[in-house]
């Protein structure tokens, strides 16, 4: 099994000049419109790897959780995780070890084994490690377009980050991470109904008035659409009062003459 670094066939304390070489050589000779579709799955690997190595915050962390969870020793620690299908913790870890050896199919498929959201992996990881499999989880959700996933997940993270800070300086990255799934994917990917639910966690997670507002306006959007005038007027109420400057409210204040 390969981690970021040996998937690149570099050291652990290549610089980023080395990072760039290593991937480009290694693009030639995998990449798809060379070698054909057979190849897809390794560059995809590969850019995985080339992401994470070549931004200095995300190698951070990913240096951070792979030195912390992979076990040393002179067993197959894989091979030990599996052996143990019914034991929940086992199955936890090994989504984890699965997702820093660039294995995502088996450890989403593990994940969803599990449960998919309803397992709570936080019962099983310590909080770091858990902190830091739940967003490489989401990341490798997003790439797949299972966003009702990713939203979740990065929001259990917020929701966690705020209540005991653990990213500290990566957590602007998560943040940003989550309002642009919003902003460019979740809502044509959900029902109405469901993207009211994922707009109401985002407002309870304590972003700045400004943002809460656009949100509350999209949700005031989406309620009308369903024909619940009353409460849409309600919560563009509530979204001008955090923000009277709100942009591109012209057209929803004449529908409902505010």
């Amino acid at each position: 099994m390969e981690n970021y670094y040996t998937l690149l066939g570099i050291e652990d304390d290549a610089g980023v000049q080395d990072i760039k070489r290593a991937f480009r050589e290694e693009a030639k000779r995998i990449h798809p419109d060379i070698v054909g579709s057979g190849s897809s799955d390794a560059m995809r690997k590969l850019l995985t790897a080339y992401e994470v190595l070549s931004n200095h915050e995300r190698r951070y962390e990913y240096d951070r959780a792979y030195r912390r969870f992979v076990k040393a020793g002179g067993f197959n620690y894989r091979d030990f995780l599996r052996e143990n299908p019914d034991d929940p913790a086992s199955r936890a870890k090994l989504v984890f070890f699965d997702l820093l050896h660039l294995e995502e199919d088996e450890a989403l498929a593990a994940w969803r084994d599990q449960g998919g959201l309803e397992f709570r992996m936080q019962d099983y990881l310590e909080r770091e490690d858990w902190m830091d499999c739940t967003y490489i989880l989401a990341e490798e959700l997003e790439k797949r377009e299972c966003y009702y996933e990713a939203f979740m997940l990065f929001a259990a993270l917020i929701r966690e980050e705020r209540r005991q800070p653990y990213f500290r300086h990566f957590s602007i990255e998560v943040e940003n991470s989550l309002k642009e799934l919003v902003r460019l994917r979740l809502k044509s990917a959900v029902d109405s109904e469901t993207y009211l639910e994922c707009l109401e966690i985002l407002l309870d997670l304590g972003f700045p008035h400004k943002e809460e507002a656009r949100w509350m306006r999209s949700m005031a959007e989406t309620l009308m659409r369903l024909g619940r005038r009353t409460g849409a007027e309600a919560v563009f109420r509530e979204a001008l009062k955090r923000d009277p400057a709100l942009p591109n409210a012209a057209q929803l204040r004449r529908k409902l003459n505010i």
